[in-house]
């Protein structure tokens, strides 16, 4: 088998790969949020941890890692922050002592008013029209990657 020839036109550039242009706009999305989120005094993960207990409150670590994609042993560690931060509680189930509850509490509940004004729609370069669009195709690729890795 032959090394691809760098100089090679057909040979597949970086640029080309759909996974390094979605992985290149996640770490710019990370950068443009930064001054937003260090007046927040939060990482984007603490963010989105918290945007989800804004649309369900009271919900277990598992469900919680499950809408953000993340494993408890990666989860645990922001939930422990927030909270040393006040913004959350945790607390073992009476129901069942294996699941952690997650809430928050009323400063996480009013990071609500400040955490609204992030909106990076014009520095994204996109109108409101093509956002959801976009959205919905990153989602769909999401999806059927996580699909196709469960099915092996």
């Amino acid at each position: 088998m032959n090394p691809t020839d760098p100089v090679d036109p057909k040979s597949p550039k970086l640029a080309d790969f759909l996974c390094f242009a979605i992985y290149s706009a996640n770490l710019a999305f990370g950068r443009a949020y930064r001054p937003i989120l260090e007046e927040l005094g939060l990482t984007y993960t603490q963010y989105i941890a918290i945007i989800a207990l804004w649309e369900e409150d009271m919900q277990t670590v598992s469900s919680l890692g499950e809408k953000l994609f993340l494993e408890s042993n990666t989860l645990t560690p922001i939930l422990k922050k927030l909270e040393s931060l006040g913004y959350l509680n945790r607390k073992r189930s009476t129901t069942d002592e294996r699941q952690v509850l997650v809430s928050l509490t009323d400063a996480g509940r009013a990071l609500r008013e400040k955490g609204l004004d992030v909106n990076l729609i014009k520095a994204s370069g996109l109108t409101a029209e093509d956002i959801p669009k976009i959205q919905t195709a990153v989602v769909t690729l999401r999806d059927s990657l996580v699909r196709h890795t469960q099915d092996k």
